[in-house]
């Protein structure tokens, strides 16, 4: 059995590396918009569509990855798939159309579709359960780091390297973090090989007919894609047309977020665990939350007194929330199920998360651009309405279903 300190080194940080970088894929694009819209002149649907490939990609791949991390394990699958992340940072560097981008955003988003859902496995075979809610919070804590670096550090390497250079720099990266895992990450102690294939398969089916899965599920996708999809592109433009803020200025803010994220990352974890030990839920917890989040969507689109920082820094901070449901749901199925049941909500998020991204565009583009070159922003206000809605009816949902069907420890 590994010591407090070896879980650190050889499980922790190694999957907290490639999340880091897949946050930073995933997030990049919200700073390098206005020099590909520049270059390729690109319209408000067609950016939403290359940029939310990651997650269609990604979102396709979890089912399978479910069952090959309950088969194989963590270590082998995402250090395989983060090879193919770095040939898509290739092909997206050296694209030369719409279309290139897209098949090497696409092809990124398959690669670093294991980054999240293997660190979670790894977790659940290597720390007690009641530790889950704050590992899992560090490695969002991660991904928050990611997108952080993907503000402000990467506008001031983009005075020194273009779009193309920077993503070269990001393949390597990601190669390396790729040898590092393989190399340093133990074997699981039980991975599930003794199990066939089949009988990994019908397992999904044990998590799809499960009731609390569905209780949850539909307000923490909603959220999670709202989130994603915002923070991951449109939080960008947004800054420049509706606040008018210049490029400088707009990273600074998304620097913001990222810093909110990780504190919320890491502060919504220790928090959940604390409770528990009092008796209050992680989903208690996590609804507290998505409900903060809610309210701050809502002041962005009113565009209340509050100055943007204060309205975005919150809205950064709370939007980790939706993270927290996957914690509760672990710890109420099997552990060998554990891959299966956080990449069966994963699927869920990411393909809304890819709807929403490209949808906002579509609905944005139901307006004209102004004589700037900017996106309305009445469009804006419709196409985060439109996801604000979603969550209102995820929670309704949620009430609804905890009233009749109330389950006990999430």
């Amino acid at each position: 059995m590994l010591t407090s300190r070896q879980l650190v080194l050889r499980v922790t940080i190694p999957f907290a590396l490639g999340y880091f970088l897949s946050y930073v894929f995933r997030t990049v694009n919200a700073v390098i918009a206005p020099e590909l819209i520049g270059e390729l002149q690109l319209s408000s649907s067609s950016l939403g569509l290359l940029t939310s490939a990651y997650f269609l990609t990604f979102a396709f791949n979890q089912l399978p990855l479910g069952v090959l991390l309950d088969r194989y394990g963590p270590r082998r699958v995402e250090a395989a798939l983060l090879v193919v992340a770095a040939c898509g940072a290739l092909v997206f560097a050296r694209a030369e159309s719409l279309s290139g981008l897209v098949a090497g955003r696409a092809l990124i988003g398959l690669g670093v579709s294991a980054c999240l859902m293997a660190a979670f496995k790894a977790f659940v075979l290597w720390y007690p359960a009641a530790r889950l809610p704050l590992v899992n919070g560090v490695q969002m804590a991660a991904g928050g780091l990611g997108a952080l670096c993907a503000t402000v550090p990467v506008q001031s390497a983009l005075q020194y390297l273009d779009w193309r250079q920077l993503f070269l720099l990001l393949g390597v990266a990601t190669l390396a973090v790729a040898a590092l895992l393989f190399k340093l990450v133990p074997e699981a102690p039980a991975v599930g090989g003794n199990v066939s294939l089949a009988e990994q398969v019908l397992g999904l089916r044990q998590v799809f007919t499960n009731q609390n899965f569905w209780r949850i599920a539909p307000w923490t996708v909603a959220s999670q894609a709202a989130f994603l999809s915002i923070q991951g592109l449109w939080s960008g433009p947004w800054l420049k047309d509706v606040a008018g803020l210049g490029e400088g200025a707009a990273a600074r803010l998304l620097l913001l977020i990222a810093a909110a994220m990780v504190a919320g990352f890491l502060l919504s974890g220790w928090i959940a665990e604390r409770l528990a030990r009092i008796g209050i839920s992680t989903m208690a917890v996590a609804a507290a939350g998505m409900i903060g989040f809610m309210l701050m969507q809502l002041l962005v689109i009113l565009q209340g007194p509050v100055f943007p920082a204060a309205i975005w820094g919150l809205w950064g901070f709370f939007g980790t929330s939706g993270i927290l449901p996957y914690a509760a749901l672990s710890q109420s199925f099997p552990k060998q199920l554990a891959g299966r049941v956080n990449t069966g909500l994963n699927l869920m998020v990411f393909l809304s998360a890819f709807a929403a991204q490209w949808g906002i565009g579509v609905v944005i583009s139901f307006w004209p651009v102004s004589s700037s070159g900017g996106y309305s922003e009445a469009g804006y206000q419709a196409g985060f309405g439109l996801m604000l809605g979603l969550q209102l009816l995820g929670l309704v949902w949620y009430l609804l279903q905890s009233r009749l069907r109330p389950a006990a420890g999430i």
